[in-house]
C-alpha cells in the first residue's frame, strides 16, 4: 500500500506542479525505484531505450506524416467538400458534413486533435455566418474528432496494444463498427436539434457537381480501403500500413493535386518529427514506470482490492470505467493508457473478460476525456478555434458527451455490438 501511494503521490503532484507528463512519469519511477531500494541509473536508461525499440510503435510516426502530408496536399479539403455536396442542403447539412468529415478524416490519420483541428478550421467559419449557435456546432466538431482514436488507423490502439500485448489488427478490426456507431449517435442527437432551429440552408448540389466532387476525392476515399483492406488480408501489418499511408498520401498530394510543394516537405516532415517525438518519450518514460508497476506488484494489489468482482465482469468493468472516466478527466489519453493498462490488463484477464473488447471499451473512455473540462486537449483545440470562453464551449459539448457516455454504456452491457462485427470481419 505505501508503493501505491508513492506511485500516485509523486505522479499527481508532479503532474499538478505543472512538470510535462513525460517527466513527471520520470520523476515517479526514481521515487519507486529509491522506496524499493532498486537505484540503479543504468536500469534507467536502459528501460527507457527499450520503451521506445519496438516494431509496432513505428506505425505512430508513418500515421502522423501521414496525417501531416493530407492536410498540406489537400486530401482533407477534398474530404470536407464530398459531404458538403452530398448533405449540406439538408436542415442543419453541416453538422451532418462536419460529422461525416470527422469520420473519414479519422480513418485516415487516428488523432483526435489533428483531426478536430482541421474540421472546424474548414467549417466553424462557415457555420458562424450561416447562423450556426456556435456552442453546438463547436461541441459537435469536436465530439466528432473523438472518433478518431476508435475507427482505424487509431494511435491509442497502437499504444495500448504495444503496452498490453494485444492485437493491433484485431483492435482495429474491432474499433470500425463502434466507430461507425458513435457517428450514427451524434447524427441523430444533431438531427433532433438541428429540427428544432432556424438554420440556413444550402441548394442542393446537381448530379454534376456531385459527380465531379466525387471524382476529385476518390483518392483520398481510397487510402482507408488500402489501409484496412491491407491488414485485414494480412498484405501488411499496421507498422507497414502507416508507411503505405505515409507513401501513398505523399504520391497523391505531389503528382495528383500537385497542392504540396517539395519546399513545403521540410515543414511537414519537421512537424511530423516533433509530435512523434512528444509521443515516444511519453511511449518510453511510461515503459520505465509501467517496468517498477510490475516489479512492486501494484497489478496483484488492484486484483486484491476488486477481487470481489471478479465474478461480475459487468460490474467490475462499470467499476473500472468510472476510475478511468474520473483519471481521464485529469489526464490526457496516451498517458493515461500507458499507466493503466499494466495495472488493470492482469485483472480483465483473470475476470475473463475479452482484452480486445476492453481495448476498445478503455479507449473510447480515454477518448472521453478529450473533451472533458478541465484537461481535455480536444475541448481545449475547438475552444481555441472558435474563440469561444471555455465555458461555453464546455456548456455546447455537453449533451453530445453525455451521449459518449450512455453508448459506452450500452457497450458494457452488450458486449455483443463490439464482438459479434469483430467476428464477421476477421479473416
Amino acid at each position: 500500500m505505501t508503493t501505491m501511494l508513492i506511485f500516485l503521490a509523486t505522479l499527481l503532484g508532479a503532474i499538478m506542479l505543472g512538470i510535462p507528463v513525460a517527466f513527471s512519469l520520470l520523476i515517479c519511477a526514481v521515487a519507486m525505484m529509491f522506496h524499493l531500494d532498486l537505484f540503479d541509473s543504468q536500469i534507467l536508461a536502459q528501460q527507457l531505450v527499450s520503451g521506445a525499440d519496438s516494431f509496432s510503435l513505428m506505425a505512430i510516426p508513418f500515421f502522423i506524416l501521414a496525417g501531416e502530408i493530407m492536410n498540406e496536399g489537400g486530401l482533407s479539403k477534398r474530404i470536407i467538400d464530398l459531404p458538403m455536396k452530398l448533405v449540406g442542403h439538408k436542415r442543419g447539412g453541416l453538422g451532418f458534413v462536419a460529422i461525416i468529415a470527422a469520420m473519414i478524416m479519422a480513418s485516415l490519420s487516428g488523432s483526435a486533435v489533428a483531426d478536430t483541428a482541421a474540421v472546424a478550421a474548414m467549417l466553424l467559419p462557415m457555420m458562424k455566418t450561416t447562423g450556426y449557435p456556435i456552442d453546438r456546432s463547436a461541441g459537435l466538431i469536436g465530439t466528432a474528432g473523438i472518433i478518431a482514436p476508435i475507427i482505424p488507423p487509431s494511435i491509442p490502439f497502437i499504444v495500448f496494444g504495444v503496452a498490453s500485448g494485444v492485437s493491433i489488427s484485431k483492435l482495429f478490426l474491432a474499433g470500425i463498427f463502434p466507430g461507425v456507431l458513435m457517428g450514427c449517435c451524434l447524427g441523430a442527437l444533431w438531427w433532433w436539434q438541428a429540427k428544432r432551429l432556424n438554420l440556413m440552408t444550402f441548394s442542393k448540389a446537381s448530379k454534376e457537381e456531385l459527380c465531379l466532387s466525387f471524382k476529385d476525392s476518390i483518392w483520398a476515399l481510397l487510402l482507408p480501403v488500402i489501409i484496412i483492406g491491407g491488414f485485414r488480408s494480412g498484405i501488411f501489418t499496421p507498422t507497414e500500413a502507416g508507411a503505405v499511408a505515409a507513401f501513398y498520401a505523399l504520391m497523391i498530394s505531389l503528382f495528383v493535386y500537385r497542392e504540396l510543394k517539395i519546399s513545403s516537405l521540410y515543414k511537414v516532415i519537421l512537424n511530423a518529427g516533433k509530435t512523434t517525438a512528444v509521443v515516444m518519450f511519453l511511449v518510453a518514460s511510461a515503459n520505465v514506470t509501467g517496468w517498477l508497476i510490475t516489479v512492486a506488484e501494484l497489478p496483484q494489489m488492484m486484483t486484491e482490492l476488486l477481487e470481489p468482482l471478479i465474478d461480475s465482469p459487468t460490474l467490475l468493468l462499470i467499476v473500472i470505467m468510472l476510475v478511468v472516466f474520473t483519471i481521464g478527466m485529469v489526464m490526457d489519453l496516451t498517458p493515461t493508457v500507458l499507466i493503466l493498462t499494466p495495472v488493470l490488463m492482469p485483472l480483465v484477464e483473470e475476470a475473463g473478460i475479452d482484452p480486445v473488447y476492453f481495448g476498445v471499451l478503455f479507449i473510447l473512455n480515454t477518448s472521453i476525456g478529450l473533451i472533458t473540462p478541465p484537461v481535455g486537449n480536444v475541448l481545449n483545440v475547438i475552444t481555441g478555434v472558435s474563440k469561444l470562453p471555455f465555458d461555453q464551449s464546455a456548456k455546447g459539448i455537453l449533451p453530445y458527451m453525455l451521449m459518449m457516455v450512455v453508448l459506452l454504456f450500452v457497450f458494457i452491457f452488450f458486449p455483443s455490438l463490439i464482438l459479434t462485427p469483430l467476428a464477421w470481419l476477421q479473416p
